[in-house]
């Protein structure tokens, strides 16, 4: 039989200069050699099961042994507590298949569940990785915690958590994450309470995605480590606080904006990872269409009016903006932004975070900028009336304006404006253009497969695909499907695209009277001259094979 040394090297291919290094981190701080090799990097959490069951010679379970499988819930309270705990802060569950009590486990050395463990009896233990034991555990009823009406700590117990948050598992903890999460090019962290536990998912191509849940002895600790790191008030769980963290990861810097919000059971925290290499502010990049990049270059090389951008949270805005800005930055033009926050560093650019809590809005700070005699100026967001009608008057000053407004589609941004109590002649007069944007994800070029025969001849006749192929020139039809594979994460899809619905506000947009029947005169002024709706754009995206149908109708359908 193999030590266990000899199988992380010899089975698992750890390297022998990581594993002297996690050696000698265990003899300064002790420590299990796996969990050691795992928060390195130096080994796969995901194969830990396996590691487990050749070193103990361990049965595993899989999905199919576990789908008839009922967990054990005696009817006595104290040892229903017992097995509750064992599920809701070990990943210890007691179950019954054929009507044998087995234990289903991630970590058959975890000490402190085997001495729990021994006050129920002596029961084989069974193997299974964190997605099955997250979907047996359910069937457990783990009391929630109510954390509401938590008195403030007192000035030890707040010594302690700063103690508890430094140290060496901890910090592993939240370094493994956050190298897990570069890993797999997540957006953002979202660390939640969860029935006693804390979940932690990753959002990857705009989706959320499970990833593990933390042990319940390093919640607290983890928690506080990220207020610190952060910025915030450790002692505050009652309300919602913001915070940065500059960090750097195998050689990447990141910024992490970190959000706390309480909860009824504790306090959710999300970051949102800014990195600093990974964008290229680049209208191809974004993959939009040649003829609407086109028009857009032509657009924002004029001299004076506005340029909207319009869509959801999470839309691609921002970037879209960036990459404007990028093309036209020169010593010969002065570019101001005023953004909340601002969320990357643009050099050339002078750019000025927005404080509402003093006073300093978009719209106040609109006024000092146009005093800064720029000649380019980027509003993250119009909000409010005031600052819609000093972007519109800045325009007519002679001023190119950047901004971004909420609405579902090109034309309902005229819509949204006039319900703010902006005027109609100063749109007419300061509007260039409107771009609606979602982003979809694209395929994945390692599995994506030609979707079925019957399914892409329903799809072809219900949205007319012959006739939007015939007329950007595409001689076939490349309808795929998402599959899964290790490059993706077994997602079917990397990265994603821009779909875009561009109106250009011209002479013939102008003239139409803004009634209630201004959106559906607008929208045929724009389809008569060619332009594509933002499922046509995702249509034509899908026809070329760089996404499905299914993701095109999940994010502009």
């Amino acid at each position: 039989m193999m030590s266990l040394e000899q199988l992380l090297t010899a089975r698992f291919g750890v390297a022998e200069t990581d594993l002297a290094k996690a050696k000698e981190f265990q003899q300064k701080y002790a420590g299990r050699l796996e969990h050691i090799l795992v928060n390195m990097g130096g080994l796969d959490e995901d194969v830990l099961t396996e590691l487990y069951a050749l070193y103990l010679e361990l049965n595993t379970a899989d999905a199919t042994q576990l789908e008839d499988a009922v967990a054990w819930l005696p009817d006595d309270e104290t040892q229903l507590d017992l097995i509750r705990q064992l599920a809701a802060q070990h990943w210890f569950c007691l179950m019954l298949p054929d009507q044998q009590v087995q234990v289903l486990c991630l970590d058959p050395l975890n000490v402190t569940a085997h001495q729990l463990l021994q006050q129920l009896g002596d029961y084989p233990l069974v193997l299974a990785n964190k997605a099955l034991l997250a979907g047996f555990a359910e069937q457990f009823d783990i009391p929630q915690q109510n954390t509401a009406d938590d008195p403030a700590l007192t000035n030890l117990e707040e010594a302690k958590l700063r103690e508890l948050a430094q140290e060496a598992p901890v910090v592993n903890l939240f370094n493994s994450l956050v190298g897990k999460a570069m890993k797999v090019r997540a957006s953002d962290m979202h660390i939640e309470p969860v029935n006693g536990r804390l979940r932690v998912r990753f959002r990857v191509d705009g989706v959320l995605h499970s990833e593990e849940f933390v042990a319940a002895s390093l919640q607290l600790a983890l928690v506080t480590r990220l207020k610190i790191l952060s910025g915030m008030d450790i002692a505050e769980k009652r309300r919602p606080q913001d915070g940065k963290i500059n960090f750097k990861i195998a050689q990447e810097e990141l910024d992490i904006r970190v959000s706390a919000l309480p909860l009824q059971q504790g306090e959710s925290i999300v970051m949102r990872f800014l990195r600093k290499e990974a964008l290229k502010f680049d209208l191809a990049v974004l993959g939009i269409e040649t003829d609407t990049v086109q028009q857009i270059e032509e657009d924002i090389r004029k001299t004076a009016g506005v340029i909207l951008l319009t869509g959801p949270t999470g839309s691609g805005k921002t970037t879209s903006l960036y990459s404007f800005l990028s093309q036209l930055n020169s010593d010969e033009v002065k570019i101001i932004t005023l953004e909340d926050p601002v969320e990357y560093q643009l050099d050339g650019i002078n750019q000025v975070q927005v404080n509402s809590d003093i006073g300093f809005t978009f719209s106040a700070g609109l006024r000092s900028v146009v005093r800064q005699d720029p000649d380019i100026i980027m509003v993250g967001e119009i909000r409010d009336v005031e600052t819609a009608r000093i972007a519109m008057q800045s325009a007519l000053t002679g001023h190119l304006v950047f901004s971004t407004v909420h609405t579902n589609d090109a034309p309902s941004a005229y819509t949204r404006l006039l319900d703010l109590g902006v005027e109609e002649f100063l749109l007419d007069a300061a509007l260039v253009s409107i771009i609606a944007q979602r982003l979809a994800r694209t395929l994945c070029s390692e599995c994506a497969e030609p979707l079925a025969m019957e399914e892409a001849g329903f799809y072809q006749k219900k949205y007319q695909l012959d006739q939007l192929a015939q007329q950007h020139g595409l001689a076939e039809l490349k309808l795929k499907q998402p599959k899964g594979c290790p490059h993706c994460n077994n997602t079917g899809y990397k990265g994603r695209v821009a779909l875009v619905e561009y109106l250009r506000c011209d002479e013939a947009i102008r003239v139409l009277p803004k009634d209630p029947q201004f959106l559906q005169q607008a929208k045929a002024v724009n389809k008569a001259r060619g332009a594509r709706t933002l499922l046509e754009d995702g249509l034509l995206k899908a026809i070329k094979g760089q996404t499905d149908i299914a993701e095109v109708l999940r994010v502009a359908g």
